[in-house]
C-alpha cells in the first residue's frame, strides 16, 4: 500500500456559533485504506466527513488532497473540483424522486463531468449491475425499498469514479432486515480496493473491513488503531465504556 496520504487533515476545527463540534482533529488516509469512525451521537463524526468535502467549511485547520492544500479562498471552482474526487453516501438517500434509478446514476457524469450520454448510460447500467440492481434500473425511488435506494445512492457516488468514498452512517435509516444488503455492497467495494472512510455503528462491519478504526467523542479523536487491538483491548477508559455499551462486553 502507498504510504503517501491521499487525504490529510491537520488541526481541523468546526464551530456552529458558540458550539464547537470539532476540536483539533488530525486524520490521514492512504490510497486503498479503509478507515471506520465510531463514537456516540454528537461526537463530531458526521461533521468531520462533511468538512472533508467542504459541505461544511471548517472554522480552522487544513485539508490536503494528493499533497495539495485545498484553499477555498481561490473560489468555488476549487471546491467543486475537490468534491468530484470524493463520493459521499448519506444517512438519507437524497435521490431525485422524479428520476429512475438509472437516471439518478447518470446525473453526475452527464451534468458535472459533461460525459456523452451514450457512454454515461452504459457506465450507469454497469454500476447498477455491480450493486445488484440490474432489474431496478427503470424504477423510481418511491418504488424501491430503503436498502435498494441506498444501493442506488452508492452507485450514483461510484459513477463519478471517485478517489475516496465517504459513508455517513449509510445504514442508520434502514430497517434492520435491509442493513446487510447495503453492508454487503460496501464490503465488495472495499475488497475491490476503493479507499473508504466510513462513519457507522455497525461494529461487526468495522471488524471485517477496517484497516484502521477511529473512536471519537466530544469533537476529538480519543483513540485509534487496528480493529483487532481497539476492539479487543481498548486503552482509553472512554473507549472501553463506549464499547462495553455497544458490544455488551467487559474489558
Amino acid at each position: 500500500m502507498n504510504t503517501e496520504p491521499l487525504l490529510q487533515v491537520e488541526n481541523l476545527h468546526k464551530s456552529f456559533g458558540d458550539l464547537e463540534v470539532l476540536k483539533g482533529v488530525d486524520v490521514k488516509i492512504t490510497k486503498g485504506e479503509h478507515i471506520v469512525i465510531i463514537g456516540p451521537s454528537g461526537s463530531g463524526k458526521s461533521t468531520l466527513l462533511r468538512c472533508l468535502n467542504y459541505l461544511e467549511v471548517p472554522t480552522a485547520g487544513s485539508i490536503y488532497f494528493k499533497g495539495q492544500r485545498v484553499d477555498p479562498s481561490k473560489g468555488k471552482h476549487v471546491l467543486s473540483e475537490h468534491r468530484t474526487h470524493m463520493g459521499m453516501v448519506f444517512q438519507r438517500f437524497n435521490l431525485f424522486p422524479h428520476r429512475t434509478a438509472l437516471e439518478n446514476v447518470m446525473e453526475g457524469p452527464r451534468f458535472v463531468k459533461k460525459q456523452a450520454k451514450a457512454l454515461t448510460h452504459t457506465q450507469a447500467k454497469s454500476i447498477l449491475k455491480r450493486v445488484g440492481l440490474t432489474d431496478k434500473e427503470n424504477s423510481y425511488p418511491i418504488e424501491l425499498s430503503g436498502g435498494q435506494q441506498q444501493r442506488v445512492a452508492i452507485a450514483r457516488a461510484l459513477a463519478m469514479a471517485p478517489d475516496l468514498m465517504l459513508f455517513d452512517e449509510p445504514t442508520s435509516s434502514l430497517d434492520p432486515e435491509l442493513v446487510d444488503e447495503v453492508l454487503h455492497v460496501m464490503k465488495e467495494i472495499a475488497d475491490e480496493g476503493m479507499t473508504m472512510m466510513v462513519v457507522t455503528h455497525e461494529i461487526a462491519f468495522a471488524k471485517r473491513v477496517a484497516d484502521h478504526v477511529i473512536f471519537m467523542d466530544e469533537g476529538r479523536i480519543v483513540e485509534q488503531g487496528h480493529p483487532d487491538k481497539l476492539f479487543s483491548a481498548p486503552e482509553h477508559p472512554r473507549t472501553r465504556e463506549f464499547l462495553k455499551r455497544v458490544l455488551h462486553e467487559s474489558f
